[in-house]
């Protein structure tokens, strides 16, 4: 009720400009995300090298790398962020907003890659072990490496989900992730001060493990995004909007799709034969309108209205063969 009430007494619009202001709004958040993150990551990774430089722990190496890794996705996100700025084109009529998805591949590859150069490492060190120095200090590297994913990490999870990006939270579950193998670099420098020897690469291949659970969480959201997947709650949202327009008989297809970080819909309603073509755009209108104070991040909906078919009638015939 409150919402419905602050919708009449606050001045709104769906014109264009304000759809593009609310997309611009939107890209700027996430680019503040990105290089916010970009500067706590940088900072973080710098001191845990010099650790790792001085005491030679595969462990907070490995732990290094993904940070590295990690605060290297500003760059691609950066750039999604403001290509998808970019007005459509008569060749890009959807606009650049798919920039975003490709990021997230880029965003994939990177984790694949500080798997694989922290397997590599670690296995290394099992095979050649090598002595560990200064557990103090990768101790309080462990630490430092914690606190700055999580922070990261909460920061990028609410802006991504405020503004709709799949690819910033990917990114920013991936920093969450690090901050859990950071306090497993503690562990094994607990391990070592015991005289364990082997649980600093022992270690470095479970942040490895962790990596690899990350790489597919991230390689599963940007593949759904790449395929058109929607939350199925959103469709049922959109249809019950529908259902409840006045004029709005019964439904057709319903379609969601993300571009970046932006939802549009294509709907198709029925509405009674016996009203005129104005009355049935009118309708078609305020299904509209509904639609995009049900869905909040919607962009755009092309709501199609078709007439109730009388019996034994198919309005589409014509386009049978074509289907």
């Amino acid at each position: 009720m409150r919402s419905r009430v602050l919708h009449f007494v606050r001045p709104h619009s769906h014109e264009a400009a304000d759809k593009v202001d609310a997309a611009v709004e939107a890209s700027a958040q996430g680019m503040r995300a990105v290089w916010i993150s970009l500067g706590v990551l940088g900072a973080t990774a710098v001191i845990q090298a010099a650790v790792v430089a001085l005491s030679g722990s595969v462990a907070l190496l490995g732990d290094t790398l993904h940070n590295a890794a990690d605060a290297l996705t500003a760059v691609p996100l950066g750039i999604a962020f403001i290509v998808g700025r970019r007005p459509a084109t008569r060749r890009y009529t959807y606009g650049y907003g798919r920039a975003e998805d490709l990021a997230g591949v880029a965003i994939v590859v990177l984790i694949l890659a500080s798997s694989v150069l922290a397997a590599y490492e670690a296995v290394s060190r099992l095979l050649h072990p090598q002595r560990v120095s200064d557990l103090i200090a990768v101790a309080a590297a462990a630490l430092v490496g914690f606190v700055g994913n999580e922070l990261v990490a909460r920061y990028r999870i609410r802006v991504g989900r405020k503004i709709g990006s799949a690819a910033l939270v990917a990114d920013g579950l991936h920093a969450r992730t690090d901050g859990f193998t950071s306090l497993a670099v503690l562990l094994g420098a607990g391990g070592v001060a015991l005289g364990w020897n082997w649980a600093d690469p022992v270690v470095g291949l479970a942040i490895t493990v962790a990596i690899a659970t990350v790489l597919y969480q991230a390689a599963r959201e940007v593949y759904r995004r790449l395929m058109d997947a929607v939350d199925p709650a959103l469709v049922d949202r959109a249809e019950q909007t529908l259902r409840t327009t006045p004029g709005v008989l019964d439904l057709g297809h319903v379609r969601l799709r993300w571009v970046g970080h932006q939802l549009w819909a294509e709907c198709e309603i029925i509405v009674s034969g016996h009203i005129t073509a104005i009355e049935a755009h009118e309708v078609a209108v305020n299904a509209e309108h509904s639609l995009l104070h049900a869905l909040p991040r919607l962009s755009a909906a092309l709501v199609h209205a078709d007439p109730q078919p009388r019996q034994d009638t198919d309005l589409h015939a014509v386009l049978s063969t074509h289907r």
